[in-house]
């Protein structure tokens, strides 16, 4: 797959809430192929391009790093920045350790729930009604991820199962597998 179609997938997969540029993505290309973990294939060149195209494909190696990094829990697999990646990526994932990383995620947020509810009530005499909506909206928002994880968790316990396989509240296409360091987990 070549540079453009590939962010444009991880793009489409990610969300809207983390879009990955050029700028990040082809430095992560450049050190992968360093690392061995993808090969860099040249196309040739058609009437609509004068050069020849680059396409990368993943490498034994990139694939075993990849199986190695989604087989690890702990806190970064929860932390705000490596949760969403990982859970793009959960398709590819023992049910094990999807539980694992979705407790860790539903902890931490419930802890940093506990710690803004405490700060909001000494907060509110002080700031402008903007700043106390705001508030509020990132409360219900954590309070909203919370209540998702929950249900995630408890469908991963019953066995709940889409017809497609992946447990029912999981309706996206989580076919595309790419390796983690492509977007962005370290």
């Amino acid at each position: 797959m070549h540079g453009y179609e590939l962010r444009k997938r991880l793009n489409l997969m990610l969300g809207w809430g983390r879009v990955l540029s050029y700028g990040s993505l082809y430095p992560a290309l450049k050190k992968m192929l360093r690392a061995n973990l993808i090969t860099e294939v040249a196309a040739p060149a058609t009437a609509s391009t004068r050069r020849p195209r680059i396409t990368y494909e993943v490498t034994p190696a990139g694939t075993e790093h990849f199986q190695r990094l989604m087989s690890e829990v702990g806190p970064t697999a929860w932390e705000d920045d490596n949760f969403d990646i990982r859970f793009a990526f959960f398709s590819s994932t023992d049910m094990e350790i999807r539980l694992r990383v979705l407790e860790g995620r539903r902890t931490r947020l419930q802890e940093r729930l506990e710690r803004v509810q405490g700060q909001l009530s000494m907060t509110q005499k002080e700031v402008d009604r903007y700043a106390a909506e705001l508030q509020r909206h990132g409360v219900e928002s954590v309070e909203r991820e919370v209540r998702w994880l929950s249900d995630l968790i408890n469908a991963e316990r019953s066995g709940e199962q889409h017809p497609t396989g992946r447990p029912a509240n999981l309706a996206a296409d989580q076919s595309v597998v790419a390796p983690p360091e492509v977007s962005g987990q370290k």
